[in-house]
């Protein structure tokens, strides 16, 4: 049984570049993070409420599909479950799930569909994490951790049935909803410092049994693609950067990877209600242009309230980002990045015989590009296809930079980009 998927799945996946996270379940109605089971040592009775009034009465992923397309994103991916152990469908083997709430449906179909049907990619957060589940052991993880006689209630507590438990989820996920393009599991903690705590009761892939897993996984859908937080070495077909951007292509042993970063609008996954710290449209185009630039896709979250309608913030900002996508997506979708070397202030992505400038910063009147000088035979703003004046070097000590004359007034979008047409690619 193959460990990886086939190599077409994941070159789809890198012409993709740019996706929507989605995290929504019960936490939504606290609106205070989606952590704040864990944040606030809440118990599952103190948890109940926001279960038992979960009624998604505005919940439309066909507008949800609509929205991601609009920002030209090509996939996207729905927490089947979170932490919390709260399931988004009708799971046969837990009554902790989406159809024993006012909702009283499934929630993970419609999201299929709805996606499908918009002819974007398809994936399934997971999380190995459950809160809820009574055979799931106790750590510094835990909502309870600090509880008296927490740990000690651990005795009764089996994680090789937790784990059966969790591999006939995935069965159900990858048996009920057609072909899954993306399986995001979340995530793994063996035994060391994270999150600045010290961990020494840590879980990772024996708890799991990663292993199987994966081959479960692999046979019922060859073609998925796997994330790297299930702990086993060899698995998985990209790597996830969270919340942060990699200083270059990343690399795994010396050796560049397939890479995904995911991030936030506001530095909190699931609706956050009185979070205002939102990311402004031109740094989250920057954020996605910077990562093709390295090989790397963008899976940017929103967090859709108790209603299931996404905020009107993170609306705005994802038409935005549409905006400058519905004149700029030639230099995003199914580009990568450049064996040129941008000037400072900029970035590079190409695709085939076209090579992007993206201007972070804009110059005043003259851009110089080392070693394009015989190269370009053509340039133009891609927002407008307005040309792009050039000056090749009359002499080889000028460093075979050719110079583009810019217009005083930059061009208003996010970032204004240069498609360089090369003599060869």
């Amino acid at each position: 049984m193959p460990l990886r998927a086939p190599s077409e799945a994941v070159r789809r996946f890198q012409s993709w570049r740019f996706g929507l996270f989605v995290h929504w379940g019960p936490y939504s109605g606290a609106a205070r993070h989606e952590w704040v089971k864990y944040r606030e040592r809440l118990t599952d009775e103190q948890y109940r409420p926001y279960v038992d009034h979960f009624d998604a009465d505005l919940y439309a992923p066909q507008a949800w599909a609509e929205l991601a397309r609009q920002a030209g994103m090509r996939y996207g991916v729905l927490t089947t479950k979170h932490h919390d152990g709260f399931c988004l469908w009708d799971s046969d083997l837990t009554d902790y799930k989406v159809t024993k709430t006012p909702h009283g449906k499934d929630a993970v179909g419609p999201f299929a569909e709805a996606f499908r049907a918009a002819g974007l990619g398809v994936g399934f957060y997971h999380s190995l994490i459950d809160w809820h589940h009574p055979d799931f052991t106790v750590d510094s993880h835990h909502p309870q951790r600090d509880d008296a006689g927490a740990r000690a209630a651990n005795a009764g507590r089996d994680m090789g049935r937790y784990a059966e438990y969790l591999h006939g989820q995935v069965q159900e996920l990858l048996t009920r909803y057609g072909d899954v393009d993306i399986m995001w599991f979340d995530f793994s903690y063996p035994d060391k410092d994270i999150y600045e705590q010290p961990i020494t009761d840590g879980k990772g892939r024996r708890d799991w049994q990663s292993e199987q897993l994966v081959e479960t996984v692999r046979t019922l859908q060859p073609h998925i693609l796997l994330n790297d937080r299930l702990n086993l070495p060899g698995s998985a077909d990209f790597t996830t950067a969270e919340q942060f951007q990699p200083a270059g292509p990343v690399m795994v042993d010396g050796r560049p990877v397939v890479w995904e970063g995911c991030q936030t609008l506001n530095g909190s996954w699931g609706y956050d209600r009185d979070n205002l710290d939102d990311k402004p449209a031109d740094l989250l185009v920057r954020m996605l242009v910077d990562s093709v630039s390295k090989d790397g896709n963008l899976l940017l979250n929103v967090g859709p309230n108790a209603r299931g309608e996404i905020d009107p913030r993170a609306v705005r900002t994802l038409r935005e980002i549409g905006g400058w996508m519905r004149l700029h997506s030639a230099a995003i979708h199914d580009a990568g990045p450049s064996a040129h070397r941008p000037p400072d202030g900029c970035r590079y992505t190409q695709r085939g015989d076209r090579l992007y400038l993206h201007l972070f910063s804009w110059p005043m009147k003259h851009v110089r590009l080392p070693g394009l000088a015989g190269k370009v035979r053509y340039a133009r703003f891609l927002n407008d296809h307005s040309e792009v004046r050039r000056t090749e070097p009359e002499q080889a000590h000028e460093g075979n930079a050719l110079t583009l004359e810019l217009p005083i007034r930059r061009p208003d979008v996010a970032v204004p980009v240069v498609e360089l047409f090369l003599h060869e690619p």
